[in-house]
């Protein structure tokens, strides 16, 4: 049982209670037109290039093997002379990542911290992070998931995890198949069982201009949780100009379709109305 990881952080503080280890797994089935994180979209290990500072030296090209298509061998990547490649995306089975967890018990166990599993798509790769979180029992486990799955992987999941963090990015169908590329069904639908599930949750709302931040979605996404009783609060996410900056380090072109340079909507009138908890990250 093998996963592909594209990160590592330790000393998170944003990813749920305590400090905490978040593991970002590669893969996700939503294509969102504003993701910060393009290289954990795929599913396989990517090389990824930062032009800015290059020598053109060209001693990676002389080691590359495969012009044609990167295969991400990373020979190129040992002869760069400022560094500026690396491999985003690494193959852990299930025992290693949980031991390489593990070595960080007694830090969580000290502040009630733990770890989180986040993405790309945790839940896109369910078997392999069922296994890992039940090797990870004894241990805080917290999820960052968009919801895109089956009523089975979700709950199956759940089932292992104390702590739920929940992207809610669109509450109309059409709008959401339009700026991630799928339906909302199963994300709505997923949200109705961690409702009823009992476990903690946090509800997080990347604010797009234009998209997003409207007053329709927020009451929207407020009126979906006003009869919630373990949401712990809202996070409302503004975005952030400098996302479309890695497109170029994995070959891929930005085109977000909405003026990135335009202000985001932060108001919190509509969770107010129902006193939900709501906090500006």
């Amino acid at each position: 049982m093998t996963g592909t990881v594209f990160d590592i952080k330790q000393m998170a503080v944003f990813d749920g209670p305590g400090l905490r280890t978040t593991v970002f797994l590669k893969g996700c089935p939503l294509r969102c037109r504003w993701c910060h994180n393009p290289e954990g979209l795929s599913f396989e290990p990517q090389l990824m290039v930062s032009e800015n500072g290059c020598l053109h030296c060209n001693k990676c090209r002389d080691k590359c093997e495969h012009e044609e298509e990167c295969i991400a061998c990373g020979k190129c990547i040992r002869v760069c002379p400022l560094h500026l490649r690396r491999i985003a995306g690494r193959k852990y089975t299930a025992d290693e990542l949980a031991e390489k967890l593990l070595k960080d018990k007694s830090v969580f166990d000290m502040n009630g911290g733990g770890v989180t599993l986040s993405g790309g798509e945790p839940t896109a790769q369910a078997e392999f992070v069922i296994e890992l979180l039940k090797k990870l029992e004894g241990i805080h486990r917290a999820i960052e998931t968009c919801g895109y799955c089956t009523a089975s992987v979700f709950t199956r999941v759940l089932e292992r995890i104390d702590f739920v963090m929940l992207d809610l990015k669109l509450i109309d169908e059409t709008q959401h198949e339009y700026w991630t590329g799928r339906s909302n069904r199963m994300i709505l639908n997923n949200l109705e069982i961690l409702k009823k599930s009992g476990k903690p949750f946090i509800i997080r709302v990347p604010l797009i201009p234009g998209v997003t931040d409207t007053q329709e979605n927020k009451a929207a996404v407020a009126k979906l949780l006003k009869d919630a009783d373990d949401l712990v609060r809202v996070e409302l996410m503004p975005y952030h100009q400098t996302a479309g900056a890695k497109y170029q380090m994995v070959g891929q072109s930005f085109d977000p379709g909405f003026n990135i340079e335009s202000p985001v909507d932060t108001s919190i009138i509509e969770f107010e109305k129902y006193s939900i908890p709501v906090r500006v990250l």
